[in-house]
């Protein structure tokens, strides 16, 4: 390697041996690729410059896993985070909300693993790290599709399935079409009565793919960061901002968010009297995006849930508060009796 380098080849088979230069070279490249192999290569350059360690590390474990679609026979390399460890109680997978990506549970995650949970977390059809070159629709059904094949591949014992902000109507059409998949249910700062993307089905799709480059801009997305969370310095908001963005700098990023707006987007406030299985929601009293009021309306509905609230949290407790959710997680999962692990998961 060095001797591709001029300037490493002088310094080592020149005619004075320089021992001092020839370790700073060495070094040098050692650096180099310890820093090049930090991350997938799949993820943007822009990885490099996340300053959260806690997002860093995350990162660096994100893989793609084969999915082949059975309602388009698409082929998608599937963006996720595996378990360390299986466990006999039911494996958690983890969604995120619209937009987003799994570096939403940067910090809750680890803890989780600690407290000895088998822990997946997966990005959902159209946002996240997967391999959308063919771009495949980005519609509720395919995003269902999707989630229900990873399942049936990888996981294939009920599952608890987390679902903060629009996750949790991603977790809803889910289990109302898929029961068998889960065993329980968790929402946190639910995001399930919008009625759809609404008038932006009627968009004209030039104005559409503005909109979207609109929603991937760095003053919005800051505004939306400082939202989200009850208080963050002015250096977290802007390393926050850039985690969370990151997924947008993915060159499908803006057809297949495009493709969604336009396909009518998640409308299942009709489905949740129908959910059967145990629930928590778990709320931040803070929330400024989503009225807290609706944490109590949804456990009304839901025929079997208890709802928990963090206080001083706002739209993202897994990020704000990460120690309280996975706690509460964790007990929710472990409170039960344990199921048995099929022997082809063994060597997972």
């Amino acid at each position: 390697m060095l001797a591709a380098s001029p300037s490493g080849a002088s310094a080592i088979i020149g005619t004075e041996f320089n021992w001092k230069r020839t370790r700073q070279l060495l070094r040098r490249n050692h650096d180099f690729r310890v820093r090049a192999s930090e991350f997938p290569a799949f993820l943007p350059k822009q990885v490099e410059n996340i300053k959260d360690q806690s997002a860093r590390n995350l990162a660096s474990r994100i893989e793609r896993l084969p999915v082949s679609l059975s309602l388009t026979k698409n082929h998608i390399m599937s963006s996720c985070v595996k378990p360390k460890n299986l466990s006999k109680t039911s494996p958690l997978v983890l969604l995120h909300g619209f937009d987003s990506s799994l570096l939403e549970w940067r910090y809750a995650l680890p803890l989780l693993e600690e407290a000895g949970l088998e822990t997946w977390a997966f990005d959902v059809l159209g946002w996240g790290f997967s391999d959308l070159e063919n771009l495949p629709p980005c519609n509720v059904a395919s995003k269902r599709d999707h989630l229900y094949q990873f399942w049936n591949t990888y996981i294939r014992r009920p599952m608890t399935l987390v679902g903060p902000s629009l996750g949790a109507a991603v977790a809803i059409d889910f289990v109302v079409n898929y029961p068998e998949a889960v065993d329980k249910l968790i929402f946190i700062d639910a995001s399930v009565y919008a009625e759809g993307t609404g008038n932006l089905t009627k968009l004209p799709k030039v104005m559409a793919y503005a909109g979207v480059y609109l929603l991937k801009s760095i003053p919005l997305r800051l505004y939306a960061t400082s939202l989200a969370f009850t208080r963050l310095s002015w250096n977290t908001c802007v390393d926050w901002t850039n985690i969370g963005r990151l997924h947008c700098l993915l060159p499908w990023w803006e057809d297949a968010t495009v493709d969604f707006m336009i396909s009518g987007g998640y409308n299942v406030g009709s489905f949740i009297q129908h959910v059967k299985q145990k629930t928590l929601v778990i709320w931040g009293e803070n929330d400024q995006i989503i009225d807290s009021k609706l944490s109590v309306r949804l456990q009304g509905e839901l025929p079997n849930a208890i709802i928990r609230q963090i206080p001083d949290c706002g739209h993202i407790p897994h990020v704000e508060k990460p120690a309280a959710v996975s706690k509460l997680i964790t007990d929710f999962v472990q409170v039960d009796e344990q199921v048995d692990i099929p022997a082809g998961l063994a060597c997972l």
